[in-house]
């Protein structure tokens, strides 16, 4: 019997809706990046994205344990001399709420071109309105 080697033909996307209300930011980035590099589905390949699609709403409203709200900090470099950037995980929830998710499921998919795809299909919204209701994505609802 040969090894199942999947082509782009055999791969089935889905969409999912997932509320972001009150879960731990790691914990649910990390199931969002399981689900977008398609790790779930028996026809895993690490060489192809075969993962769905993830629509996430109420992002502002998610959850961090411990002194991370004030401590935590982000850096980001302008590209001139001396241009590093600080901000606090506080300020960027109050500012931009889908980054942070964001930057959390992009630290855990490939670091390539793959990771790059995987990541385009992440769709993140801060409030509960989204505009991918044509696609009808279905309710997921993730262990923790």
């Amino acid at each position: 019997m040969k090894t199942f080697s999947p082509t782009p033909e055999d791969i089935k996307r889905e969409w999912f809706l997932v509320d972001a209300e009150n879960k731990i930011l790691g914990r649910f980035a990390a199931q969002i990046a399981h689900r977008l590099r398609g790790k779930h589905k028996p026809e895993f390949a690490p060489h192809m994205d075969n993962g769905d699609f993830i629509v996430v709403v109420n992002c502002e409203k998610i959850a961090v344990t411990g002194k991370k709200l004030s401590q935590k900090t982000y850096w980001r470099h302008t590209g001139y001399p001396g241009g590093i950037k600080e901000t606090s995980l506080e300020k960027l929830l109050d500012r931009k709420p889908e980054e942070v998710l964001r930057h959390a499921v992009r630290g855990m998919l490939p670091k390539n071109r793959l990771g790059r795809a995987m990541l385009k299909k992440l769709k993140i919204y801060a409030g509960t309105d989204h505009p991918h209701t044509a696609q009808q994505p279905k309710a997921l609802v993730l262990p923790y």
